[in-house]
């Protein structure tokens, strides 16, 4: 019985040992990598942006040569 307490007795104290080593701050291989994220968040939102600025300029597009298409007939 004594042997299972102290077992288990070492493993809580290296638990708390590796808990308390943990750093809190950030690197800069962390901090560079959170710009990194944020870069790309930006990116996507301006591509998304313009992408469906194009898709409605192809759609007016289509309606004007629609249009065009349906006066040459007349």
């Amino acid at each position: 019985m004594t042997r299972k307490w102290m077992a288990l007795l070492a493993g809580a104290l290296l638990l708390t040992g590796l808990a308390a080593c943990q750093k809190k701050d950030e690197g800069p291989a962390e901090r560079a990598g959170k710009k990194l994220d944020e870069a790309a968040s930006t990116a996507a939102e301006k591509i998304e942006e313009v992408t469906s600025k194009v898709g409605e300029k192809m759609q007016e597009a289509g309606k004007s040569i629609q249009k065009a298409a349906d006066d040459a007939k007349n």
